[in-house]
């Protein structure tokens, strides 16, 4: 069988007909390389599935189990890891269930902790839900700081929710399982509640889902197929509660939680989940090769931008420290490369010099993208 190539064969004119956030926010002289959309040809089996519904008029209510059961179905065989259905629940996305399961597991004021720089959307989820926000940065090299989350544990023991993001979102980086058994022992210990975005996971390797770590029972994960399947305008995400959790907190979530839930998007990610695994191979094939162009890009264009090469995402996290002028990068990018990257000050306080990149495109593009932030920068 021909190998699948999914971020290949694709023109700027093909992209700019699309009709979503990432190629309709900005002008047309502008590259997109920021919002977590990929440039990519759809799933085979996705396109025939939602084909299929909308014929037979077949886009009514979600109900039933096959989402969770597809889920269980890929975790089981990519992960080794068994999913309860009857531990899940239905929600439109992964932020709508961390909200959720937030406002589930604590109380207005309580403390929650996040690790910077990370997802934008994890801030707005602590301020929306009326919650203290407690930040402990990651450490210079992209790592969880065991050391300070021990003490931030302690200082709100009892009474705190970690919301962490698995792979990390931007920085890329792939927790350990020495890491993440650590943090679980830390958190039985103080009595912390650990709701995880686990929504990139199938594009890392060597990831390690966290309901697999020991201590992990009383944790929430929140995930879908979105971002690997490249699906965000098919809503649908699923909360998965460990058998903690499952008993003492699920049955307390709001029915309503599931009601932003789209039929034909869990009938997309079902397909992804069963029958993508070749489509998700070749994207990881292409991504791969993009995260080695783009480092020789870098290097021998733009050599004062560094780059870790993390590979838990399609996001690439680019370093401007050492570049000779101040302000936020992405704004100078913007206006004298026309290139859009995500700015890192979305991604926290103080990260104004870094700016995220999106890798999830052609060849091509990717190479135009670093042009144009080679003519910015110089």
């Amino acid at each position: 069988m021909t190998p699948l190539h999914p971020l290949r064969d694709l023109t700027e004119d093909d992209l700019r007909r699309r009709t979503s956030l990432k190629w309709t926010l900005h002008p047309g002289d502008v590259l997109p390389m920021f919002v977590a959309e990929m440039d990519a040809h759809p799933v085979p089996a996705v396109v025939e599935a939602v084909e299929r519904a909308v014929r037979d008029g077949d886009t009514g209510y979600p109900f039933g189990p096959e989402y969770a059961e597809a889920y269980g179905r890929f975790a089981a065989e990519r992960w080794g890891l068994a999913v309860d259905p009857a531990h899940t629940a239905a929600v439109a996305d992964v932020m709508t269930g961390m909200r959720e399961a937030v406002r589930l597991l604590s109380a207005p004021g309580d403390p929650v902790i996040v690790n910077p720089p990370v997802y934008g959307p994890f801030y707005d989820t602590v301020a929306r839900t009326g919650r203290e926000l407690v930040a402990v940065p990651l450490t210079d090299v992209g790592r969880l700081d065991l050391e300070a989350l021990a003490a931030a544990y302690e200082a709100v023991a009892g009474r705190g929710v970690h919301l962490l993001c698995s792979p990390h979102n931007p920085t890329s980086v792939v927790h350990t399982l020495d890491e993440l058994s650590r943090l679980a022992a830390l958190a039985v210990e103080h009595g912390i509640r650990l709701v995880v975005d686990e929504i990139h996971a199938p594009l890392a390797d060597d990831f390690v889902p966290f309901l697999s770590v020991p201590g992990s029972e009383s944790a929430v994960v929140s995930t879908s197929a979105s971002k690997a399947f490249n699906l965000a305008g098919f809503k649908a995400g699923l909360l998965v509660f460990g058998p903690e959790a499952a008993q003492h907190d699920l049955p307390r979530l709001p029915a309503m939680v599931g009601h932003g839930c789209s039929h034909l998007g869990v009938i997309a990610h079902v397909a992804a989940f069963d029958h993508g695994g070749d489509w998700l191979a070749g994207v990881r094939a292409d991504l791969a090769e993009n995260r080695a162009l783009l480092t020789e890009l870098l290097a021998t264009r733009v050599p004062g931008l560094r780059w870790n090469g993390e590979a838990g995402t399609y996001l690439a996290w680019l370093d401007g420290r050492s570049l000779d002028w101040a302000g936020e990068l992405a704004d100078r990018l913007l206006d004298r490369g026309r290139v859009a990257l995500s700015p890192g000050s979305e991604f926290g306080q103080g990260f104004e010099r870094f700016a995220r990149l999106n890798l999830a495109t052609t060849v091509e593009l990717l190479t135009a993208g670093v042009e144009r932030i080679e003519r910015a920068v110089g």
